[in-house]
């Protein structure tokens, strides 16, 4: 059977990195797995996967770092998974341009889908980010823009939802309010932005 994509995982908890590799090989991707930053860098250079999963916050180089690194060097998009959903982590989230932003705990069972979203879209527009198309209602794991999947980031973390609940909650709290969803996502980002502000009155 042919492989569905080749995918980078890096993640400093060993159990963690174990299930992900294991998870998204039976799923059919092929995976090259990396336990700090140094290494993930190494490995993108020498295989040059079509995606990365990234933990956030490890010793030495960060998620972040990896990803800036693989955004300015080797043009390979990247998604990122954290236990973390503060205000300046989905603030940098957001300046790095990740494809996804999945909060843990998640079983694999999640993670796979979002995934296989992000190849999707890799595949659809390689050039630029997919539109979200007129279906990504029925579809239990469209493809997000950046700003929508950082708000279901945002969702997942603050009312301990999965993924596709936490989508739901925001095209419903979106229809609500009578505006789209791409609108709705902006404007709850940029309030937990607002939050992240330093209080500084002149």
């Amino acid at each position: 059977m042919s492989s569905k994509g080749k995918i980078l995982v890096v993640d400093d908890d060993r159990l963690v990195l174990a299930t992900l590799t294991y998870g998204l090989a039976q799923a059919g991707f092929e995976v090259i797995d990396a336990d700090n930053g140094d290494d993930a860098i190494l490995l993108a250079r020498e295989h040059r996967p079509e995606l990365a999963l990234l933990d956030i916050r490890m010793e030495g180089l960060s998620g972040f770092d990896v990803a800036a690194y693989l955004r300015e060097y080797l043009q390979i998009p990247f998604m990122f998974l954290s236990a973390f959903a503060d205000e300046e982590t989905v603030a940098k989230v957001k300046e790095l341009g990740a494809v996804a932003y999945l909060v843990k705990p998640l079983d694999i069972h999640q993670i796979v889908p979002a995934v296989e979203a992000a190849f999707a879209q890799r595949r659809q527009n390689p050039s630029q980010e997919a539109a979200p198309s007129a279906h990504a209602r029925r579809d239990p794991h469209p493809v997000l823009d950046d700003l929508q999947a950082l708000a279901v980031g945002v969702l997942m973390h603050r009312y301990s939802l999965a993924r596709g609940d936490a989508l739901a909650r925001l095209q419903k709290l979106s229809a609500s309010e009578g505006r789209s969803d791409a609108e709705q996502a902006r404007l709850l980002v940029e309030a937990v932005e607002m939050l992240a502000q330093p209080a500084n009155v002149k």
